[in-house]
C-alpha cells in the first residue's frame, strides 16, 4: 500500500503521524512511504532519518495526501479538506462529536476516516490512552504556570510552603487524564481531589493513592461544593467518541475563587466547561467571569518528541493491518472496525450520529457497500 504522512499544519502541532521506525515495520513488509518533507521537524526527526528508514520525501502536502492511506496525528482543518476524496483511507484522530464541519466534509467525500480515539480493544482506547497520559500530566503543570499572578492567576503555589496551605486541585473524571493528573498534583504537594462516577474506580484510585488524595461521588452538589473551593480546576471527563458532557455552567463560576483556573482536557470532545472553547499554543487561554479557562486542543504537541514516540509505539501495529488487508482489516479485526468513523457517505459511529442528528449506520453494514 502507498501510505502518506503530510506535515501537521495545526497551530502549533509538532507531532508527525510516523516515527522513522514505523516506517521502517512499513517498508520491510513492503509498503511505500511518501513523507511530506519536513513533516518530522517539530519532533526533532529529519529527512534523512527517514530516508534512511526506506521513506520517499516529497515536497508538497498534495503529493502525501495522494496515498491510498494517510496516517497523520490532528484531524484535518479546513485547508486539508480538498484532499479528500472517496477512495482515501484516514488513519487520526478525529474527534468528530465536537466538529460539524469536519464530520460534514468526510461524509460529503466519501473518505473511510478511522480515528484513533475510537479504536477499542479489550474494553480499553489504546490508542486514545498515551495521549490522554501526556495531557493528564501536562494539564497539572499548566494549571501550576496559569496559577502564577503574572499569568492572570491566584498567585497561589501547588505545593504552598511550611505554615501556608497548598493550592486545591479538582479534578473531574478518574480515567487516564484524572489519574495523571492527580499523579502529578500529589507529587507537587497540592490538596487533590477527584471525582468520578464509577465507584470501583474510586476504590482503586484511594488504594493507589493510600489517603493522599480525597476521592468523591460526582454529582451536581458535590461538583459544586468541590469546584467552589478549588484553585485549580482540571476537566478530564471522557465519553468515549462522543461530546463531553457539561459540568460546570457559566453560573457555576461566580462562585468560584477569583483568578481559579481551569484546564479543560475535555475541550476537543466539547468540553466539560460550558465556558471553554478550544484555544491554541499561541493564545492558550481567555478570562471569564474572573476565571482563567485554558482550552488547547491539542496540549500533547508542546512535548512533541514524548507525545510523537508514544503515539506510534501503539499506533503502528494498527498502521500495519491497515496497510496489509485495506479494508478487510476493518471488516474482520473488531477493534479497528469500532473506530470506523465515516465510510463512503455513511457515518459509522453512534455518539457521533446523536451529536448531530445525523443518520448511523453499523459499521459492518457500511463495509459491505
Amino acid at each position: 500500500m502507498l501510505i502518506g504522512v503530510p506535515k501537521e499544519i495545526k497551530d502549533n502541532e509538532n507531532r508527525v503521524g510516523l516515527t522513522p521506525a514505523a516506517v521502517s515495520t512499513l517498508t520491510q513488509h513492503g509498503h511505500q512511504v511518501l513523507l511530506q518533507t519536513q513533516a518530522g521537524a517539530g519532533s526533532f526527526l529529519t529527512d534523512a532519518e527517514y530516508e534512511a528508514a526506506g521513506a520517499t520525501i516529497v515536497e508538497t502536502a498534495q503529493q502525501a495526501w495522494a496515498a491510498q492511506m494517510v496516517v497523520k496525528v490532528k484531524e484535518p482543518i479546513a485547508e486539508e479538506y480538498p484532499f479528500f476524496r472517496e477512495d482515501l483511507l484516514l488513519f487520526t484522530y478525529l474527534h468528530l462529536a465536537s466538529n460539524q464541519a469536519l464530520t460534514e466534509a468526510l461524509l460529503s467525500s466519501g473518505v473511510t476516516g478511522v480515528a484513533y480515539e475510537t479504536v477499542q480493544q479489550n474494553g480499553q482506547l489504546p490508542l486514545l490512552t498515551p495521549m490522554s497520559e501526556v495531557a493528564g500530566r501536562m494539564a497539572t503543570q499548566v494549571g501550576a504556570m496559569y496559577l502564577q499572578k503574572t499569568y492572570g492567576g491566584r498567585g497561589v503555589l501547588m505545593g504552598g510552603v511550611p505554615g501556608v496551605a497548598p493550592a486545591n486541585v479538582a479534578i473531574l473524571g478518574g480515567g487516564i487524564v484524572g489519574m495523571n493528573a492527580a499523579k502529578v498534583a500529589v507529587g507537587m504537594g497540592a490538596r487533590v481531589t477527584i471525582l468520578d462516577v464509577n465507584h470501583d474506580r474510586l476504590k482503586y484510585l484511594d488504594d493507589v493513592y493510600r489517603g493522599q488524595l480525597q476521592t468523591r461521588h460526582s454529582d451536581d452538589y458535590t461538583i459544586k461544593e468541590v469546584v467552589y473551593q478549588a484553585d485549580l480546576v482540571i476537566g478530564a471527563v471522557l465519553i468515549a467518541g462522543g461530546r463531553a458532557p457539561c459540568l460546570i455552567n457559566r453560573a457555576m463560576l461566580k462562585n468560584m475563587q477569583k483568578n481559579a483556573v481551569i484546564v479543560d482536557v475535555a475541550v476537543d470532545q466539547g468540553g466539560c466547561v460550558e465556558t471553554i472553547k478550544a484555544t491554541t499554543h499561541s493564545h492558550p487561554t481567555y478570562e471569564v467571569d474572573g476565571i482563567v479557562h485554558y482550552g488547547v486542543a491539542n496540549m500533547p504537541a508542546a512535548v512533541p518528541r514524548t507525545s510523537t514516540f508514544a503515539l506510534n509505539h501503539q499506533t503502528t501495529p494498527y498502521v500495519l493491518r491497515l496497510a496489509n488487508q485495506g479494508l478487510d482489516a476493518l471488516r474482520d479485526f473488531l477493534p479497528l472496525q469500532q473506530g470506523l468513523n465515516t465510510h463512503r457517505g455513511l457515518l459509522t459511529y453512534q455518539a457521533v450520529a446523536d451529536a448531530f442528528a445525523l443518520p448511523y449506520t453499523d459499521a459492518l453494514q457500511a463495509l459491505q457497500r
